[in-house]
């Protein structure tokens, strides 16, 4: 039975909130300030990517690991022990001398990131009864949605009128302050009382990692890359090794029996697809707005508000309508506006005419993730008993992941067959069909999303209130 200390469901909105609109920002801000990285540290562009890189695939292989981890020592402890490693990793990276210094410290602030993303949403539901759960994850959506759109605004606007470093610095005091606040502040909570599967972290880890790193690889290189097939099939030879030793172990850190309810099944496959659909999308669209018609990072990044910050305002309503009607149906909606947007964006794209023409299209794409983005991680969780969110977390999340990685990499793929970077008319022979591939992405998850279940979020474990109280720990831990 899960236990936890008294929720403060208001402390806890807004210290998960805050925490997790920070690590979300380090995922996109460092994007713009490549170019200034690299004239201060030098190397190549393509070793500067791996700033970006390291810490999204740290951030996917550790997921998991650090949900079993909160579940197993306490959610609270290991969240804020995240978020200190975190803010000690953006203090090494603002003080790295060199590219490659850089690179080590992002993927130790990835890391603290896989720790901080899927706890801050586990203690966020546990603080709430069920029938305001998916209210609550609807705000937690949309301040994913203002990540998003601050992301390439912040760090433009802190490159340009400070340096680089302070895109990390900024980092320290607020996520010590999230820490110690937190400490004091969030309940504690854990998942059902077993023992840490020791074998198993390992496997899950290095499965992640593996499947990641192919899928960012095959982007550049292609499917065909030796590298990338043997990164792959690893993979699947890990995360096979994982199902086994889940299969036999005792106190597994993933219930395989989860799997067998379709509802949180779909709900995972929906989460991958609406994340292949996005990242793509918004990977391309930066690329089109800059290459194809001549934007700054700035203002393409301006440009794209219609479509990315529409979550901060229809993301918290979709949250608060998934507990009167279900998630189903937002998500199955959801999905298919941001596919017919993006479609209509594809149609319309060239290398001529203003930039007003984008702005219908994107907007309906924009509510149609305002829809699905906080719906999807509350399908997910309601899925499962109360006792398993921190499990049901984790695995959304690292779906997520995976979906992103996945999708960047086959619009690359299409974007190389049908154009190039060398001229305007370049991108936009690549833009139109590979937009098209993340338009049909995101049409699959809505056909995916008809199998979540049909129950309204509050229905969902019924019984399930804020979880129950208890000041310590269960016995053995």
């Amino acid at each position: 039975m899960e236990t936890t200390t008294r929720a403060r469901p208001a402390a806890s909105l807004l210290l998960t909130s805050v925490a997790f609109f920070m690590v979300a920002l380090d995922a996109l801000v460092v994007v713009t300030a490549l170019p200034a990285i690299h004239a201060e540290l030098g190397g190549t562009m393509a070793t500067l990517e791996w700033t970006v890189n390291a810490y999204g695939l740290a951030f996917a292989s550790g997921i998991i690991t650090a949900s079993a981890l909160g579940d197993r020592l306490g959610r609270r402890r290991v969240y804020v022990a995240g978020l200190i490693l975190f803010s000690a990793a953006s203090a090494a990276c603002a003080l790295a001398p060199t590219a490659a210094t850089l690179i080590a410290a992002r993927a130790v602030q990835g890391l603290g990131a896989a720790v901080v993303t899927p706890l801050s949403l586990t203690i966020l539901t546990s603080s709430f009864p069920a029938s305001r759960r998916s209210t609550v994850v609807g705000i937690w959506g949309g301040i994913a949605g203002l990540a998003v759109a601050a992301g390439p605004l912040v760090g433009g606007g802190v490159v340009q009128s400070l340096s680089w470093h302070w895109i990390f610095w900024v980092n320290v005091p607020i996520g010590l302050a999230a820490a110690a606040a937190s400490a004091r502040l969030l309940p504690e909570s854990y998942g059902p009382a077993r023992r840490l599967d020791l074998p198993a972290l390992p496997l899950i880890a290095g499965a992640a990692l593996a499947i990641t790193w192919g899928l960012v690889r095959a982007g550049g290189s292609g499917w065909g890359d030796g590298y990338v097939i043997a990164l792959l099939a690893g993979g699947v030879a890990l995360l096979g090794g994982f199902g086994l030793r889940e299969r036999a172990a005792a106190d597994p850190m993933v219930p395989l029996p989860l799997f067998r309810s379709r509802a949180f099944a779909a709900a995972n496959a929906t989460a991958f697809l609406q994340s292949a659909a996005i990242f793509s999308a918004a990977f391309l669209t930066t690329q089109y707005f800059q290459l194809g018609l001549g934007y700054g990072p700035l203002a393409a990044g301006i440009r794209l508000l219609p479509w990315t910050a529409t979550p901060m305002v229809i993301a918290p309503l979709a949250g608060a309508a998934a507990d009167r009607i279900g998630t189903r149906p937002l998500l199955v909606t959801g999905l298919a506006l941001q596919a017919g947007g993006l479609a209509w964006v594809a149609v319309l794209a060239s290398s001529a005419g203003g930039y007003g023409r984008f702005v219908a299209p994107l907007i309906i794409a924009g509510v149609g993730i305002s829809m699905s983005i906080p719906t999807v991680a509350s399908a997910a969780l309601g899925a499962v008993p109360p006792a398993r969110i921190g499990t049901a977390s984790g695995v959304n999340n690292t779906m997520q992941r995976f979906g992103g990685a996945f999708g960047v990499a086959v619009v690359t793929a299409v974007f190389t067959a049908h154009g190039s970077l060398a001229s305007a008319a370049g991108v936009v022979a690549g833009y139109r069909p590979a937009l098209a591939i993340s338009a049909l992405l995101s049409l699959a998850g809505s056909a995916a999303a008809a199998a979540v279940g049909r129950r309204r979020s509050a229905a969902v474990h019924a019984a399930a209130g804020p979880e129950p109280v208890a000041a310590a720990a269960p016995a053995g831990r």
